[in-house]
């Protein structure tokens, strides 16, 4: 049996955790109502909204194809030997006349030198016949020789200059095949893809190498017949590369006069604009034709939220937060902005980047951008705007949570 001291002790003691408890009660039920309050109010500044206005928006046909080298040369054995030596490999940059390749060329100089020394021979016979039709001239003024014995010299002079000039084809002929064992730049570019190695047999018409001059890049596109009409020399053209994150510039520099037989298609050739180009051909290309531009209200896409099938965006009117379908037309090839077709107006206001907190019917108050007032901002507290509401929100649950939980276990 207790005694009474011990007794009264031990309700002192209940008695005060039952008030304590009490007193976090009512401090969890204050957090939970200003987290409340929190989330009933949304402040937002300048940069957390933009206004729907009327903008420039560029249509026309996409344009689909690949990028490549305007110059560029499929070099390819003029004669048949093996090959002895690569000296480029790919990727490599090469000037104009250096040599890539270098073939067998052991009987193409001794066809050189069969050539050369018939040239030479060729050259005797005709000074020697020149000689004897000038001493028969001589002999024929004094009377010494006949008529036809000139004229035979005269033959035999005209075959010698004959068999000369075929004698000097055959010895330049030759020089050339010899020339054609190697295989050199045509111009200043890079090495794309090289086709032989050491000890192939390279036959008359075989690939050897491929040089690009990656200067020259251009994008070949195609685009539907029934949009011919649209395109013309000089427009601008939009277009993303694959593996490339950027957006690249260019102006339609002709349209081909013939479509394609298979696909129905018209090719569109296509110059890059300003410095920014790839430097890389083959690469896979999709974009649009700025075939025209239209005076339209559009909306960043960032603003813009789907569920669904169903496209909407979160408006400011009359101070609340208003979840506002909308319907979106084309989407500007330059901007990446959308047209908007019906749901809004001009002057609308809606918020740049939604978050998934939001509800509709939520009051919103506008508050000082973040550079205004420094001096009043570091004084007093800083407003709850879009990108912090939800963050408020959250801890102010947490707290109400914990403050609960402590007072249940003081209340045990």
């Amino acid at each position: 049996m207790l005694r009474p001291s011990l007794l009264i002790l031990a309700l002192c003691l209940i008695l005060t955790a039952c008030s304590q408890g009490g007193k976090d009660g009512k401090s969890s039920d204050k957090n939970a109502s200003a987290g409340a309050n929190a989330e009933r109010t949304l402040q937002v500044t300048n940069e957390d909204y933009v206004v729907i206005q009327n903008s420039a928006l560029a249509s026309g046909p996409v344009i689909t194809g690949s990028i490549q080298p305007e110059r560029k040369a499929d070099l390819r054995a003029e004669v048949s030997a093996i090959v002895m030596q690569v000296l480029k490999e790919n990727g490599e940059a090469v000037k104009r006349g250096d040599l890539l390749v270098r073939l067998d060329d052991t009987s193409f100089r001794d066809q050189l030198a069969s050539a050369d020394q018939g040239a030479r021979a060729a050259q005797q016979t005709l000074d020697q016949a020149e000689r004897q039709l000038e001493r028969l001239k001589t002999l024929r003024a004094s009377g010494m020789t006949s008529m036809q014995a000139l004229e035979d010299a005269e033959i035999r002079r005209n075959n010698s200059q004959s068999e000369l000039v075929a004698a000097k084809a055959r010895s330049v002929a030759a020089r050339q095949q010899l020339q054609r064992t190697e295989i050199r730049a045509p111009f200043d570019g890079i090495v794309s893809e090289r086709k032989v190695s050491n000890g192939d047999t390279a036959q008359i018409g075989k690939e050897i190498m491929k040089v690009i001059d990656p200067s020259s890049l251009r994008f070949q596109g195609l685009i539907s017949t029934d949009m011919v009409t649209a395109v013309k020399a000089g427009q601008a053209v939009s277009f993303r590369i694959n593996g490339y994150d950027q957006q690249f510039v260019g102006k339609v520099r002709r349209v081909d006069p013939a479509a394609n037989a298979t696909t129905r298609q018209v090719e569109v050739l296509v110059d890059f604009i300003g410095k920014e180009q790839p430097r890389v051909s083959g690469l896979y290309a999709e974009g649009r034709i700025e075939a025209a531009t239209t005076q339209v209200l559009t909306i960043i896409n960032s603003a813009i939220a789907r569920d669904g099938d169903k496209t909407y965006v979160w408006a400011i009117q009359d101070g609340l937060l208003k979840k506002q379908v909308v319907a979106l037309g084309e989407r500007d090839v330059r901007r990446g902005d959308y047209a908007i077709l019906s749901g809004l107006k001009n002057g609308d206001k809606v918020v740049r980047q939604p978050l998934s907190t939001f509800k509709d019917g939520l009051k919103v108050e506008m508050a000082a951008s973040a550079g205004v007032n420094k001096a009043t901002a570091s004084a007093a507290p800083a407003p709850a705007t879009v990108a912090t509401a939800t963050a408020a929100v959250a801890n102010a649950s947490a707290a109400s949570a914990s403050n609960a939980a402590t007072a249940t276990v003081a209340g045990k």
